[in-house]
């Protein structure tokens, strides 16, 4: 009896992966262990194995094709062996989905989507409380269990401020999907950039309020000369395009920054080093940003710009980059970890991200990241904040400045920090307390010195 082979689930929040190449082709004998083929998920790639013996009788899921999970990519047996038919989805059955009067009605009422003639006043949906994605908090009642929707679309509508009973769901049973949220948002957005783009047809240009300049109109894109063709974004650039987008579009950025001296702890970190202890500064700057954020809660939470959501554990999010793109492992319980098991968890993540074998569920359930560029000779520079967290942080090179030194000048190695910050939750002033903090404990080299021969 032929073996199907399904797309795996590599991670609990996964819900689709893209099939990415074929490493056996129709007919050809499958062992068991051997690769069949790889995927890509949204921010990793990895191999999948067979589990039986035999031939590779049909190839469903071709190179190129994003497959939901535990479908059926391929069927594996005997030659000549019958291949039963792949069933489709079953539709959602009437009886699972709510009548409209047991829906509750949202706090605030979404306005349906403009026709041309009134796209100038676009769309704005009220937020909504998410499902919450760490285990440290509390999901809404009542409301999930009334509705299908992924823990990841969930959470993709929150962070875009759409309302989910607006969308419309295409996975088993109508269940809601982050396929089905993405394209909500490419919707609403072109709802949104459709005013200025017929403006000029609909009706003349009216002139500017006096003191007030007028608003140019977006300019289309234009080709030069020597312009190459167009080549598609990779899945990962994709994911990282539509979640800065929605991050930096709805998310109402400041940034503060501070300079740090850090001579004394890069002349730590060499006296560890010849002592067989190797920490590097991002170490130093992850241990000192975990206890930072315990003692500024705030900080460490989230907000949808109606509710906050407190977050009593310090998980840390730390970029990695990668050829095709970025990824950010989560150090958990950030703040309950040593520098050396600091240094070690994120040795291993990062090796790990690289390699592209970290699981999704690894790399999801951050509450503050931070972002270090320092072994790239940035003088300083600031990050976009992660959805779902309150802030980032910043970490520029650690550069030989000349500053006062009391009556006197010296050098000194002064490294900038930059606090990237949603304001509809930090403050200025709660952002510099913040980052002061910060500088305080990264400047206390003797404390660093002896968690690290203690630990």
């Amino acid at each position: 009896m032929p073996h199907a082979i399904l797309m795996p689930k590599p991670g609990q929040m996964t819900e689709e992966c893209t099939v990415i190449a074929w490493h056996k082709r129709e007919g050809d004998h499958v062992a068991k262990g051997d690769v069949l083929f790889e995927i890509e998920t949204d921010k990793s790639a990895m191999e999948v194995e067979a589990f039986d013996e035999g031939v590779l009788l049909r190839i469903v899921a071709q190179e190129g094709e994003t497959i939901p999970v535990n479908q059926v990519c391929a069927w594996v047996g005997q030659p000549g062996e019958a291949i039963p038919e792949t069933p489709a989805p079953a539709p959602a059955a009437p009886a699972d989905v709510p009548a409209p009067a047991d829906i509750p009605a949202p706090a605030a009422a979404v306005a349906p989507v403009p026709v041309a003639a009134e796209a100038h006043t676009p769309p704005v949906a009220a937020p909504l409380p998410a499902v919450a994605p760490v285990a440290d908090q509390v999901p809404v009642a009542g409301e999930a269990s009334r509705m299908r929707i992924s823990p990841r679309a969930s959470r993709a509508a929150a962070d875009a401020g759409l309302d989910p009973r607006t969308i419309t769901g295409s996975g088993p049973e109508g269940r809601i999907t982050e396929k089905d949220v993405v394209a909500a948002i490419a919707a609403r957005d072109a709802a949104r950039t459709a005013a200025p783009a017929i403006a000029p047809t609909a009706a003349p240009v009216q002139a500017p309020a006096p003191g007030r300049p007028a608003t140019p109109a977006p300019l289309p894109a234009v080709a030069v000369e020597g312009e190459e063709e167009p080549r598609p974004l990779s899945r990962m650039r994709r994911v990282i395009a539509d979640r800065l987008t929605a991050s930096w579009t709805t998310s109402p950025h400041f940034t503060v920054t501070v300079a740090v001296d850090v001579t004394r702890l890069l002349a730590l970190r060499s006296e560890l080093k010849a002592a067989g202890t190797s920490l590097t500064v991002t170490d130093f700057v992850l241990a000192a940003t975990a206890q930072t954020l315990a003692e500024f809660p705030d900080v460490n939470s989230r907000t949808d710009g109606a509710s906050v959501w407190p977050r009593r554990r310090v998980h840390l999010g730390l970029a990695v980059s990668l050829p095709g793109g970025l990824v950010v492992p989560v150090i958990r319980d950030a703040d309950r970890l040593t520098i050396g098991e600091l240094h070690d968890r994120a040795a291993d993540l990062a090796m790990r991200a690289r390699n592209g074998v970290l699981p999704v569920d690894e790399m999801t359930g951050s509450t503050f990241t931070v972002s270090n560029l320092g072994m790239f000779g940035v003088d300083e520079f600031s990050a976009i904040i992660n959805p779902g967290e309150a802030a980032i942080l910043a970490v520029a090179s650690a550069i030989p400045t000349v500053v006062a030194v009391g009556d006197g000048m010296a050098v000194r190695s002064i490294m900038k920090l930059t606090l990237s910050a949603d304001h509809r939750q930090v403050d200025g002033e709660l952002g510099a307390r913040f980052l002061g903090a910060l500088r305080r404990r990264l400047e206390d080299a003797a404390a660093f010195r002896s968690e690290a021969l203690n630990s």
